[in-house]
């Protein structure tokens, strides 16, 4: 009788978790329809955006869109991808011997400075373009790429650094030890021992540095609008005029525009669950 209920256990787990699979399967394709419908957009002819009933499927589908891309918008996602590079490598710079630090240099006001850490993500973004703006202005860093990245970095720094003082935390004192008994100091130790060691959080704050930057509108808008050096956040508005709106350009460049932030999440997804749950779990 004991091994007849035990085969029978899978079975009706199967039966009661069925409905838990399909109210996933319903919330995931409510949360992704705006996704769908922002690619059926990209290949509908602009006068039939407003038809209604709209087309659930591009049934007249264009390819110009994705045209005005290629002949527009280019410049800008280069200009978007060298922003969101450089931020990343400023973060990175700036976060991960800021971390090594704080989790294990123990230097003194360690725990006040990572309250300040936390409660500079707390200040809105337009109070520091603000801030920026005023201080460009002085310094005739408007209308510039490393202005833009120096800003970005701004929001990512603060989250990176407690990114790393959780996972440094968890380094083994006796890895360190090791090495400072080779005759390695600290700067030696952190560049051959740590920084290795802490890929999963290097993937982690650079995915999160790239993808703040890469989606930015409010320093974009506020420290280079106007320029030559706009970013993509920017360059879709030139669709977007008094009398006309060309929509399937807009979403096509929204479309083309979200590839590589997707692409490269689900590439590093392995690496940033890793790298967050860091510090999570003490042994």
């Amino acid at each position: 009788m004991t091994s007849i209920a035990t085969g029978l256990r899978p079975r009706r787990a199967g039966r009661s978790t069925w409905w838990k699979t399909a109210i996933g399967v319903l919330l995931t394709g409510i949360m992704l329809f705006p996704v769908y419908w922002m690619v059926n957009a990209s290949f509908t002819r602009d006068q039939d955006i407003r038809k209604s009933p709209p087309d659930l499927f591009p049934v007249h589908g264009t390819l110009d869109g994705y045209r005005a891309v290629l002949d527009d918008q280019l410049p800008y996602l280069g200009t978007s991808l060298v922003i969101g590079l450089g931020t990343v490598v400023l973060t990175v710079a700036l976060a991960a011997p800021a971390g090594y630090a704080l989790a294990k240099l123990r230097p003194r006001g360690g725990g006040v400075l990572s309250f300040l850490f936390l409660v500079a993500q707390m200040i809105p973004g337009i109070i520091m373009a603000m801030g920026f703006y005023a201080i460009y202005l002085q310094l005739g860093l408007l209308q510039s790429v490393p202005g833009l990245i120096v800003a970005d970095s701004t929001l990512a720094v603060p989250f990176a650094v407690l990114i790393f003082t959780a996972f440094m935390s968890g380094i083994p004192g006796e890895l360190l030890q090791a090495a400072t008994t080779d005759g390695a100091g600290p700067v030696r130790t952190f560049w051959s021992i740590v920084l290795p060691v802490s890929r999963n959080a290097v993937v982690t704050v650079s995915l999160f540095a790239f993808l703040w930057s890469w989606s930015d509108f409010v320093f974009a808008s506020t420290l280079v609008n106007g320029g030559s050096q706009e970013p993509i956040t920017l360059g879709i508005y030139h669709y977007i005029g008094n009398n006309n709106q060309q929509w399937n350009a807009i979403m096509a460049t929204a479309v083309v525009a979200s590839l590589p932030a997707a692409v490269i999440l689900v590439l590093a997804q392995r690496y940033v669950a890793a790298g967050v749950s860091a510090g999570a779990v003490k042994d």
